[in-house]
């Protein structure tokens, strides 16, 4: 069977919020790109569902959605159960785990066996439940992204849990990773976004190297790009807050705009994301009296989140771990200065230190606080550091680039399960 023309790609994910966390983001650019290319493109999703541009089928797997805002770990009427994946998901939410990953993978596996001959292959977005590998069992090649493996997320909350029980908490939220383990182990052609990603999914997931293959991800230059005709505003930072998790180091930021604030009171903050009531963040907020200096900025259009990078003197990414990182991508894309940690992959993603971006090292407000106050001393840094960052950015990373790359591997995933049928 010959597979050099469109292919048949269903696309999974378990989650596609347009706003808040990368696999929304990742979902709707690469099924564009994959569309353009001349593939077909289905993204089965679970709630909160991603936004699609026009001919991108989007088929919705709904669920609980036991997170929704603005009441999240509320309890389900009895009218919502409607099959033993509901009740599954309530039982293992109930018991303090996660459990989308595994109930959106049996929900998927469900809706996929009756429609095996409709596609070509299954692209898989983190999910990794078992219902994944069930899918690939009964003969629809899966190919899996992994963003970065979930047990850093996993060790990083633990380890800055305040409390033992909190530590506890935090471990039984995530024994989902157990799962997505032992899943990444059998699948034959796994996608990941960096080098540092490579390493730490062959660490943490025993993954065998031959089966791991590099892709970055990428952004849209021609719309996240500089604007003439916006001013900037004098002191005022940008950031994206993903999810309240200790992974991506907001605390951090909040005290050294505490710190820089005492120096120069005109200097703020603006967050792309929501506050969460009970979060460590919003404590600090109160704690250290930035109520009115931080303004939280949620469930606006593409354009306007390119108009505030335009606004803001200085982006920063605080993240004491990435496994990528498209805040960065897109604040250097904009042409925005970008103060980044060294977490992870971000070096490898923002360029050399003083040339494209700014490196501070993660969990260290007071280098932040310094790298910061710098930067905004510097009259000239947009058009030195941001233009080479922005120049960066169109070299290296793009969802075309992406789109393209990613289509090799499912040809040869594609071949290899022929090869292996007719051996």
């Amino acid at each position: 069977m010959s597979h050099d023309g469109p292919l048949r790609i269903a696309f999974l994910t378990y989650r596609g919020h347009p706003y808040t966390g990368g696999q929304g983001v990742y979902t709707r650019h690469m099924a564009r790109e994959l569309v353009e290319l001349g593939h077909h493109v289905e993204v089965i999703s679970g709630p909160p569902y991603p936004h699609l541009d026009d001919g991108v089928a989007l088929t919705k797997l709904p669920s609980l959605d036991l997170y929704r805002m603005p009441d999240p770990f509320r309890i389900p009427r009895l009218s919502e159960f409607k099959d033993r994946f509901d009740v599954l998901e309530y039982a293992v939410t109930a018991a303090a785990t996660f459990a989308e990953p595994l109930t959106f993978s049996l929900r998927a596996h469900r809706n996929l066996m009756g429609r095996l001959n409709q596609f070509d292959l299954v692209h898989d977005n983190q999910c990794l439940g078992t219902g994944i590998w069930k899918i690939h069992d009964a003969g629809l090649p899966v190919l899996e992204t992994i963003h970065h493996p979930i047990t850093v997320d996993r060790r990083l909350e633990t380890k800055h849990a305040p409390t033992p029980w909190k530590r506890f908490t935090k471990n039984r939220f995530y024994a989902f990773t157990g799962m997505q383990t032992k899943v990444a182990r059998k699948l034959p052609r796994i996608l990941t976004v960096s080098s540092n990603s490579y390493d730490d999914i062959i660490a943490d997931y025993g993954v065998d190297p031959e089966r791991l293959h590099i892709v970055h991800v990428g952004v849209d230059p021609q719309q996240f790009r500089p604007i003439d005709n916006v001013n900037v505003v004098p002191g005022r930072l940008m950031t994206t807050a993903s999810a309240d998790v200790a992974m991506k180091g907001l605390a951090f930021l909040l005290e050294a705009l505490a710190k820089l604030r005492a120096k120069d009171d005109s200097i703020h903050l603006v967050v792309i994301g929501k506050p969460k009531y009970d979060s460590k963040a919003t404590q600090l907020i109160k704690e250290l009296d930035l109520a009115e200096s931080i303004e939280f900025v949620s469930g606006v259009t593409d354009q306007r989140i390119v108009e505030l990078y335009n606004e803001a003197e200085v982006a920063i990414v605080p993240s004491l771990y990435e496994g990528f990182s498209l805040p960065a991508i897109e604040a250097m894309s904009c042409g925005v200065p970008l103060v980044a940690t060294t977490g992870g992959a971000l070096p490898e993603v923002v360029g050399a230190d003083g040339v494209t971006a700014l490196q501070v090292p993660p969990g260290d407000s007071d280098a932040l606080a310094q790298k910061i106050g710098w930067a905004l001393e510097q009259t000239n840094l947009r058009s030195v550091v941001g233009a080479a960052g922005r120049e960066r950015v169109i070299q290296n990373f793009s969802w075309k680039i992406t789109a393209e790359r990613t289509v090799e591997h499912y040809r040869a995933l594609l071949a290899e399960i022929s090869a292996n049928a007719h051996s």
